[in-house]
């Protein structure tokens, strides 16, 4: 099978037209795109509980100046030391962190682009399973989230009141569930 990721040999030269703290904007012949520089990846995690409920996390996102429903998700290899932090490493430490519920598995999902047209991220999921509320989460100290945690035979019409109330939803709570619901 092909890798549709490019190797070295297809690395293209591109131009910086901008690098900020976090990000970098650059430009390739007529295409202008973004990279976070400083990680290695994004995590994103399907938290499940025994009582079958999602952990779902909300919180304000700045570029689109709204409340955002979504799964626990973050950067890998952002914190200083820890530049090689193994995916599923950063997995069980974002959701802590976000959810204050440590997990006893964390199992691959998949990956791929959020925004292939606009940036170089790559996304992994995971699931995570055997959960044990342990601290209050709500992020770190830059972050101010609110913590969720929803029956899923619920999850439809919490989630239409939240979008009642302007929330938006990321898509991302859509394709983990359809990553568990196809491997079942």
């Amino acid at each position: 099978m092909n890798n549709p990721r490019l190797d070295s040999s297809d690395n293209f030269s591109s131009e910086i037209l901008f690098e900020g703290r976090f990000l970098r904007v650059r430009r390739k012949d007529h295409w202008e795109y973004v990279e976070r520089h400083k990680t290695t990846g994004i995590v994103a995690i399907l938290a499940i509980t025994d009582n079958q409920e999602i952990i779902l996390i909300e919180q304000l996102r700045i570029p689109v100046n709204r409340r955002v429903i979504e799964i626990p998700a973050g950067l890998a290899g952002d914190i200083e030391g820890q530049e090689n932090e193994v995916m599923t490493e950063a997995a069980k430490r974002e959701l802590l962190e976000e959810t204050g519920f440590e997990a006893q598995r964390m199992e691959y999902l998949t990956d791929g682009p959020p925004s292939a047209g606009l940036s170089t991220e790559m996304v992994t999921f995971f699931l995570a399973l055997g959960l044990k509320k342990v601290n209050r989460g709500g992020g770190d100290g830059t972050e101010n989230i609110h913590v969720h945690v929803v029956p899923l035979a619920q999850l439809k019409s919490w989630i239409e009141t939240k979008r009642g109330e302007g929330c938006l939803v990321d898509y991302k709570i859509y394709a983990a569930l359809y990553c568990i619901e196809s491997a079942r």
